[in-house]
């Protein structure tokens, strides 16, 4: 099995210090044990790097019940754009109903159906391209992706620490179809001289690729 990236009472430390205050936020959160979310420090890491850029146009690969894309749509404002996808139209539904209830509606656009297939249908460049697909997906998630984010714009990707089983002798029983599509995404990220990337070791390691210019 695998180990914990962060000691669980640094995290509790992080998500103390700078969470704030989100109703809606700690809401979701109390669902989380019905599907997995990023989690608070998380969501601060992404609405923060979002900012960081003046993001206006995102799109997440996988977007459960709304979470993360609470966290985008505080940072890309009224009059941005959050896309979120997911094949399971109750998830959505009860994304829009936590983000209307949280005043974010006007900018959130949901779309029902595989990630990868919405995205295709899609137009134009993004500010962030977040991935939080299912993890055999994830290459081929960063090669669609690295081409439609603009100079500038994020690569964004959750659990590309995999509980530490991208380290050689981490037992991955039974998981090595998923390691190997990590380790082979990560790869191509920080080999790819488009982009300049790193990976925040928070939670379970999020992946950071800025778009290089010219």
């Amino acid at each position: 099995m695998g180990i914990e990236i962060v000691d669980p009472r640094v995290e509790d430390y992080l998500r103390d210090l700078l969470g704030g205050e989100h109703e809606i936020a700690a809401e979701m959160e109390e669902a989380a044990g019905e599907f997995p979310i990023v989690g608070r420090v998380v969501g601060v890491t992404l609405e923060v790097l979002a900012r960081a850029i003046g993001a206006r146009r995102v799109l997440e690969l996988g977007s459960g019940f709304g979470y993360s894309a609470y966290w985008f749509a505080l940072a890309v404002g009224p009059g941005g754009e959050v896309h979120m996808t997911d094949n399971d139209p109750e998830k959505q539904a009860r994304a829009t109903d936590y983000l209307g209830r949280a005043g974010l509606a006007d900018r959130v656009r949901s779309h029902v159906g595989q990630a990868l297939d919405v995205f295709d249908e899609l137009d134009g460049e993004f500010d962030v391209i977040f991935n939080d697909i299912d993890k055999t997906g994830y290459p081929e998630a960063w090669r669609r992706a690295r081409d439609r984010i603009r100079p500038g714009g994020l690569y964004l990707c959750d659990n590309v620490l995999w509980s530490g089983r991208v380290v050689e002798g981490i037992d991955d029983a039974g998981q090595e179809e998923i390691t190997a599509a990590v380790l082979e995404h990560n790869r191509a990220v920080a080999g790819d001289e488009g982009y300049r990337s790193t990976i925040v070791p928070t939670r379970d390691g999020v992946m950071v690729a800025v778009r290089l210019v010219g």
